[in-house]
């Protein structure tokens, strides 16, 4: 019995999300467009004036002394973007920290294309703009719409969007650093050192909220509003006070001990339920969760529909009167901006995708190709919400932010339709193989967890779940077979947990990994399987005491970012292979279907006619 593990490579940017999420995608998407079309229609109508006239409606701010004056449009763009960067900013806490920018491997592919596709754009922006005042404003072609380019991912429907949609949310998250890096340093009003100052100390007293014992909400929020003033006084855009919150506030996976303190108290509640030992309860669940994460949670919906559609509905609304189209048509600025957005994005991040993939600097998921990658690249050029932020910074003028506008609305059309054709092309030049039919990710044996030879003539590849009974009793069909073939004959086991009918499934397999990483892996795999009535994290932790493990470090493992991502890894492989029952089987590369007895299998690997050499060299 062998099993060789590594860690897991890494998913890009967040696991894919749960059903309906790409229903979410398409709503956020539809109602950033339809306010952007109302924006539209209401500065061109009959009505027009009236478009300024509201947003320049002015706003006093009064705090004691303190008294400030915006106007409405300044309060959307100063104010509630904050709050878009602020779940920017915690998007890039949690990725560095505990996501998928942690493993360079995987991570460099989107890092290096998403730089290539913010310089690549910039640098052909300044070429249409060489010498003119509005080269300066290079900074509104070099970021995505996040939004629109999953929404738009989720209207085109491609077929096996996942590993696609995690890439493009990767490369999203430096796109993202990129355009706050540009807002920070090039688009500020000049430094003011005193209020900097003040706000480098409320940054500091943020920092060690974390360490109170309660009231942290209430804290985040007084000091958070007191750097944001601070930012704007110092002469950064107070915007940017929303990023500099989210990165100080701690991000953490879920702790064992925090989770099972809330299960204990849960429990004391169900026996004897009273108020002490229900805010004892609710205040242990919270706190098993970072607060990262369920800022995330608890914001990214009003982000997504309230937030964003009014910012779209502050600043579309550009005149598209014959006079303002006939200029833009002639103009470098609109042209730049075009090009930019369109060529820059689609030749940067699918040029330097297909050049790192070559010269092997990084490793791209499984199932990913370049010809998939560029189909998103395309839809990157969609550039809408920070390039309108940029817009209004870089551009004083109002009838040179209008040819701005013109130029962001048509690229972000054009790079929706090159998108979509590249997806449809791709796919009747390229037709999508049977879902399933075929192993996605050849066997590697640097990574898989196998038995016998990795060289042997016969392969049978099995997907399943520590808690289904079946796979329970798949394993005396698979003991079998290895007795018929002996050394002719290679098992690999991966994950496939069905959390919908197996609530214990995805901490199991995490266990097992966490015992691979002391060498037991199959030793606590036919515990797992033998036990399958008892899968609690306790249960988990007991057996593997029982096989003699470190604990400390397995529990440290249990739920690690590289034992979650490893565990998946093949879970996203099999969601591409469309599996959705364990245990499913692979007979060399080829999937099967029928009775997974014994005899059958052993019939079906002996059909093998060819053996199949040596075994593929990675994922």
């Amino acid at each position: 019995m062998t099993s060789a593990t590594t860690t897991a490579p890494v998913l890009p940017r967040r696991t894919p999300p749960p059903a309906g999420a790409g229903a979410g995608d398409r709503l956020s998407a539809l109602l950033l467009l339809c306010f952007t079309l109302i924006a539209i229609v209401w500065a061109n109508s009959p009505w027009g004036s009236t478009y300024d006239a509201f947003w320049d409606t002015h706003v006093e701010i009064v705090v004691g002394g303190f008294q400030a004056e915006l106007t409405l449009h300044q309060l959307v763009n100063d104010g509630l973007m904050a709050f878009f960067f602020f779940t920017v900013g915690l998007e890039v806490k949690r990725e560095f920290t505990i996501g998928e920018l942690t493993d360079r491997s995987r991570a460099a592919v989107p890092v290096i294309a998403a730089v290539a596709g913010l310089a690549l754009p910039a640098a052909i922006f300044m070429l249409f703009n060489a010498g003119t005042d509005e080269m300066h404003a290079w900074g509104v072609v070099i970021s995505t719409d996040t939004a629109f380019l999953l929404g738009a991912l989720a209207i085109i429907g491609p077929k096996f969007p996942w590993r696609l949609r995690t890439f493009l949310l990767t490369l999203a998250v430096v796109d993202d650093i990129g355009a706050l890096v540009a807002i920070a340093v090039f688009y500020n009003e000049g430094i003011q050192l005193l209020p900097l100052v003040i706000s480098a100390v409320l940054l500091v007293a943020l920092a060690l909220v974390r360490f109170l014992p309660m009231a942290r909400g209430p804290a985040y929020a007084v000091l958070g509003f007191g750097l944001w003033l601070g930012v704007g006084a110092a002469g950064v855009h107070p915007t940017l006070a929303g990023v500099a919150v989210a990165l100080v506030i701690p991000v953490f996976p879920p702790r064992r001990m925090e989770v099972e303190r809330a299960a204990e108290l849960t429990r004391a509640f169900r026996e004897s339920p009273n108020t002490t030992y229900a805010r004892a309860a609710t205040r242990s669940l919270r706190d098993s969760i970072s607060i990262n994460e369920r800022l995330q949670a608890a914001w990214s919906p009003y982000i997504a529909f309230i937030v964003l559609p009014i910012f779209a509905l502050a600043n579309a609304g550009v005149r598209l009167d014959p006079q303002t189209l006939s200029a833009a048509v002639s103009s470098p600025l609109t042209w730049g901006i075009v090009a930019g957005l369109v060529i820059g994005k689609f030749v940067g991040i699918t040029g330097a995708t297909a050049l790192v993939r070559m010269l092997r600097i990084g490793t791209l998921a499984p199932g990913l190709t370049v010809s998939r990658i560029s189909g998103g690249a395309a839809l990157s050029g969609i550039g809408f919400t920070i390039a309108l932020f940029i817009v209004g910074l870089a551009i004083e003028d109002p009838e040179t932010q209008d040819l701005a506008r013109v130029g962001v609305l048509a690229a972000s059309v054009i790079a929706f339709v090159l998108g979509w054709l590249i997806f449809v092309v791709g796919d009747r030049l390229r037709p999508p193989v049977a879902v399933g039919a075929k192993l996605v990710r050849p066997f590697d044996p640097e990574r898989d967890h196998f038995r016998g030879r990795p060289d042997a003539p016969h392969r049978i590849v099995e997907y399943g779940d520590f808690e289904c009974p079946f796979c329970s009793r798949a394993t005396g069909s698979i003991d079998a077979v290895i007795d018929h073939f002996g050394d002719d004959v290679c098992w690999v086991f991966r994950h496939l947990p069905l959390e919908q009918v197996h609530p214990h499934a995805r901490e199991s397999a995490q266990a097992v990994e966490a015992a691979a990483l002391q060498g037991r892996f199959f030793e606590m795999a036919l515990t797992l399987f033998a036990n399958q009535d008892d899968l609690t994290t306790d249960d988990l932790c007991r057996y593997a005491r029982d096989l003699g493990l470190d604990m400390d470090r397995f529990a440290d493992d249990l739920r690690s970012p590289a034992v979650v991502r490893r565990v998946e890894d093949d879970r996203l492989d099999a969601q591409m292979m469309d599996l959705h029952g364990t245990p499913t089987f692979f007979i060399g590369e080829r999937r099967h279907k029928g009775p997974y007895d014994s005899a059958t299998l052993i019939a079906a690997l002996e059909a093998e006619r060819k053996p199949l050499g040596e075994p593929a060299a990675g994922a």
